[in-house]
C-alpha cells in the first residue's frame, strides 16, 4: 500500500517573472500527473502572476 507522502508530494511553486517568490503546496500526483501552473499573489510586483511547479 502507498504511503500518504507517495501520493501527495509537497511541491515549490516558483514565479515565472524571476523575483524569487515561493508557494509550498502538495498535490495528488493520481489526479494531476503534469506539473502544476497557478496564478497566485507575488508580493515583490503586488499583482497576480503565473507559478510553476519546480523539481
Amino acid at each position: 500500500m502507498a504511503k500518504k507522502s507517495d501520493i501527495r508530494p509537497i511541491i515549490k511553486l516558483r514565479s515565472t517573472e524571476g523575483t524569487g517568490t515561493t508557494y509550498v503546496t502538495t498535490k495528488n500526483r493520481r489526479n494531476s500527473p503534469d506539473r502544476l501552473r497557478m496564478r497566485k499573489y507575488d508580493p515583490v510586483l503586488r499583482r497576480h502572476v503565473e507559478f510553476r511547479e519546480e523539481r
